[in-house]
């Protein structure tokens, strides 16, 4: 993997990605777990004209009883949540640094905010990472990491 100047990944990331992995590590990077599953499934987007939109989630959400979101439980509403991470808003990019301007979000703390995430490219893959730990599973920083592959509609 590889880390591009700002004009070439900006170039390079314009399309479609599917999530490959998600995981998080102690800072020593030691202790590594899966905060969405193992098999975490994922979408992130970047269109020319500067916006993103990511969505990953747990791949073993359970149904909703009715298949109705306005019928549904409480507790229903709880879990399909606490297993979705979704935001979208304009980018910028910056030394190999990507600026996700938040728009929208699930997580209400983020909108209005940026999450910046340092990028390497390579094999037709883009790998994030947050440039500061992230407190995710149960509040600890981390260190956080995503790898996503290049979509292609046939798949």
């Amino acid at each position: 993997m590889t880390t591009l100047a700002a004009t070439d990944l900006r170039e390079y990331i314009i399309g479609a990605w599917t999530l490959e992995s998600y995981q998080s590590s102690a800072l020593d990077g030691s202790d590594v777990r899966y905060p969405l599953g193992a098999d975490a499934r994922g979408i992130i987007m970047y269109t020319a004209d500067g916006y993103m939109s990511a969505q990953i989630m747990r791949a073993d959400r359970p149904d909703f009883e009715l298949g109705d979101l306005t019928a549904a439980h409480k507790d229903e509403l709880a879990t399909a949540a606490s297993g979705y991470l979704a935001y979208s808003g304009p980018y910028s990019v910056t030394d190999g640094v990507l600026a996700h301007h938040v728009d929208v979000s699930l997580l209400p703390n983020w909108i209005g905010g940026t999450q910046y995430r340092a990028a390497q490219i390579g094999d037709s893959r883009l790998e994030l990472r947050p440039t500061h730990p992230v407190l995710i599973d149960g509040g600890q920083p981390r260190l956080g990491r995503l790898v996503w592959r290049r979509a292609h509609p046939s798949e």
